[in-house]
């Protein structure tokens, strides 16, 4: 008997691996990474929201098929610049995005974020576009 639920569990767990690897082939990551600008008056307050970012706003996230993400500062000649780093693993990036973009927790979230930025002059919108150059895997 022991060993029939033992065949059981490993079947299902080696289907489950089945189905992620088809996926992953299916959806393959997608980075995306932008830049904006930091208001130095801002930046106090735009680093407490992230200390603490909101749980309905980091599900939603998630939710989007978003992982590994991350926002860097650095400083350049005395203006304060953010890098936001993603990987998308969804099937439509531009959906994903438009559906964020409609829950209203997340807007709430960026209403106290964006005006804390300072676009760059060939953005559109906050974050301007970076094009990847390099990626070692």
């Amino acid at each position: 008997m022991n060993k029939i639920l033992f065949l059981f569990v490993a079947a299902i767990f080696l289907s489950g691996c089945a189905k992620q690897s088809n996926q992953a082939r299916q959806n393959p990551v997608q980075r995306y990474c932008w830049v904006t600008g930091l208001k130095p008056e801002k930046a106090e307050y735009y680093h407490e929201l992230h200390a603490n970012p909101w749980p309905s706003v980091t599900a939603q996230i998630k939710k989007s098929h978003i992982q590994n993400f991350s926002i860097h500062e650095i400083d350049i000649l005395g203006k304060t610049y953010l890098i936001a780093y993603l990987e998308y693993t969804g099937s439509d990036f531009a959906e994903d995005m438009k559906l964020m973009g409609e829950d209203p927790e997340t807007r709430r979230w960026w209403k106290e974020t964006d005006p804390c930025q300072s676009p760059l002059p060939q953005a559109d919108g906050i974050w301007a576009d970076t094009t990847e150059v390099f990626f070692l895997k």
